[in-house]
């Protein structure tokens, strides 16, 4: 059995950190909410920055001294059962952010025992036992559930900075993912590790797939590249700097070369003959104008205290990142 496909799942992943992730699925996620598409943002990531941003302090707080009991509302509160072998998903509610048409389901640091589990549901799974499948399935269900409750035409993973078991769970169960990168060395270098990473999962899991129970949902193991994001670079009279310049033509031709033509050997569908073309928006260095909208939890465009011509280029550049989403996903 299939997961759930009535919305469409996208995951901003890098296992590299420091490329912006979590700001761009908020704002992405933001700027899709704004053009009328309801979104639903997952924190799927054990440091729950998503959710740090998105909440006051107070809240986060008293979702996580909660998560572990019988009233929490958390990632964590859902899949506990599971984890501990106790029952199935717990049902939990979603949250209404800023955004209208918006929501997120809260994150949880105790995230990272889910994904010691996950290791061994994969072994599971390697060894035809419906639980693996069942559990490595769970976010799945729930992505499925709250998405389908909700009519959300976008369910965004935000990912965590690894290549760990959590994070092989949410890419094959992802219809796209967006690779985002600074223009710098150590993101060209990155992108090596991580076609190798995601060309093994779905290799991997096309072979475990055939072993799964009719009745127990299976992960689609099947995420295409949807486009790049070059991000954080510096821009000196309205141009991009030279040195990132050239960083991000090295990284159009690394993110061919070592992660969509690996892909591509496995299954061609997955991986377009080219990625010049596939950027879907680019952002600059915009670090005072983040930090503001980390403290506020609003958009980077919705920010207070911030000069206007920074607020409505983030609007512009957002807005059209969100039409070149919908347009390539349609």
């Amino acid at each position: 059995m299939n997961a759930s496909t009535s919305a469409k799942r996208l995951a901003i992943f890098n296992h590299k950190g420091g490329v912006g992730k979590t700001t761009l699925t908020v704002n992405l996620a933001a700027a899709l909410a704004n053009k009328g598409k309801v979104v639903l943002l997952i924190d799927s990531d054990p440091q729950c920055n998503l959710t740090a941003q998105l909440f006051e302090e107070s809240v986060v707080d008293g979702l996580l001294d909660a998560s572990d009991g019988p009233d929490g509302e958390t990632i964590w509160s859902a899949v506990k059962p599971l984890v501990h072998s106790t029952g199935k998903l717990k049902r939990i509610p979603v949250y209404e952010t800023s955004t209208n048409n918006c929501y997120i389901i809260p994150g949880d640091i105790r995230l990272s025992e889910f994904e010691l589990e996950l290791g061994n549901w994969w072994t599971d799974c390697k060894e035809e036992k419906p639980r693996g499948f069942e559990g490595t399935a769970s976010l799945s269900n729930l992505a499925g559930a709250h998405g389908d409750r909700l009519k959300a035409d976008f369910v965004f993973y935000d990912t965590g900075p690894n290549i760990g078991p959590l994070n092989r769970a949410i890419l094959l169960d992802c219809d796209f993912f967006i690779v985002p990168g600074a223009c710098d060395l150590f993101s060209v270098r990155a992108l090596k590790t991580l076609g190798h990473t995601l060309s093994r999962w779905i290799k991997l899991w096309d072979n475990f797939r055939g072993f799964a129970p009719a009745d127990v949902t299976v992960l689609s193991g099947r995420p295409h590249f949807l486009g790049y994001i070059p991000q954080g670079f510096r821009v000196y009279g309205g141009t991009m700097a030279r040195l990132a310049s050239s960083y991000r033509s090295q990284f159009e031709k690394h993110l061919y070369q070592d992660v969509l033509a690996p892909i591509r050997k496995i299954h061609k569908e997955l991986a377009p003959d080219q990625v010049v073309g596939s950027k879907l928006g680019q952002v600059k260095n915009c670090a005072s104008l983040v930090q503001l909208s980390q403290q506020q939890g609003v958009p980077l465009w919705e920010v207070e205290g911030a000069a206007d011509y920074q607020t409505q280029e983030a609007r512009m550049i957002f807005s059209e990142m969100a039409d070149a989403v919908i347009k390539a996903t349609s």
